[in-house]
């Protein structure tokens, strides 16, 4: 088929490439505008957009989707189908009307569960023991279209939104190229979402990824492991906003007794935070306006008070 690819981040590269190497011809690509990147905030072309430059593909980067220059550019194109991931940005009627096979989804859940712009952080942070990642046709509703195809991924105890989406951006790669195959070989029929199991993922925010050390333990590990590396989980230290990497649950006590959640303890190489269940030992943390480190490192230059606390 002549498809034209809807991508943008890095996440959308691995189907990127898998469609260039398959059998279908990729026209063209569709990704968000330049924009500003990196400590000097240049702007930066998308992934997506790099790649397909290098493959030597055309790239169409509209503002928004409704633009009549995209969509008249769209039309001659005249693709078959439009395979998305990661696009970032809502198609309107008039553009997806015009691939004859309409706009193909990869979505990193199983839906109906996690429909949305975070479903991966949203897993990690609900807890969920297994994830997956689905190919639907594109309609008006917010990831509401029907379900071509499905594959499923365990989301492990220390998985992280990084790795987990690193893992399905791979594995939807392939479930993306199979779908288009079998709607051009005419064998696969989209099937409608189940009214039950619906859930929404919202983006988790810079605020949403603050650690509330009244919470149990097990909340800020999922916390802090949904956050990483974005929007980035933090908390407050003497002032100080300090970022922090993924923590571990302790194991026995803490050092003097049962810490209060937020109280700060070093000992035995590590560095121990009270919660509302057990402590968590801190991983790698960074301070506003240093370098990332480990949590030990950090300790070790901050004479340490039975009063101090992240907050």
């Amino acid at each position: 088929m002549r498809l034209v690819f809807a991508g943008t981040p890095e996440t959308s590269v691995p189907s990127l490439e898998a469609l260039l190497a398959s059998s279908h011809e990729v026209a063209a690509v569709v990704t968000r505008p330049d924009a500003p990147a990196g400590r000097g905030r240049r702007l930066a072309a998308s992934p997506v957009a790099e790649r397909a430059a290098e493959a030597g593909v055309e790239v169409l980067k509209p503002a928004k989707a409704r633009d009549p220059e995209f969509l008249d550019r769209l039309r001659a194109i005249a693709p078959d189908c439009c395979p998305v991931v990661a696009y970032g940005a809502l198609l309107p009627r008039e553009a997806l009307d015009i691939p004859a096979h309409g706009w193909v989804n990869l979505h990193f859940s199983l839906l109906p569960a996690w429909r949305g712009a975070a479903p991966v952080q949203r897993a990690i942070l609900h807890g969920d023991d297994v994830t997956g990642a689905a190919t639907f046709q594109i309609e008006e509703g917010l990831d509401t279209g029907p379900v071509y195809g499905v594959l499923t991924e365990p989301i492990l105890p220390t998985d992280t939104t990084g790795d987990l989406l690193g893992r399905l951006a791979v594995a939807g790669a392939s479930l993306l190229v199979d779908t288009m195959n079998g709607i051009e070989e005419g064998v696969l029929e989209a099937r409608p979402q189940p009214q039950e199991g619906v859930s929404h993922a919202a983006k988790l925010t810079p605020d949403d990824a603050r650690v509330d050390w009244q919470a149990p333990a097990r909340h800020v590990d999922r916390l802090v492991r949904a956050c990483t590396p974005a929007p980035g989980a933090w908390t407050m230290f003497r002032d100080v906003r300090v970022k922090l990497g993924p923590v571990r649950l302790a194991e026995g006590e803490p050092p003097s007794g049962e810490l209060s959640p937020g109280e700060i303890r070093a000992g035995k190489g590590e560095v121990l935070v009270g919660t509302a269940s057990q402590p968590v030992a801190l991983g790698e943390v960074q301070p506003q306006g240093k370098r990332r480190m480990a949590a030990a490192d950090w300790v070790r230059g901050l004479d340490l008070t039975g009063k101090d606390a992240l907050h």
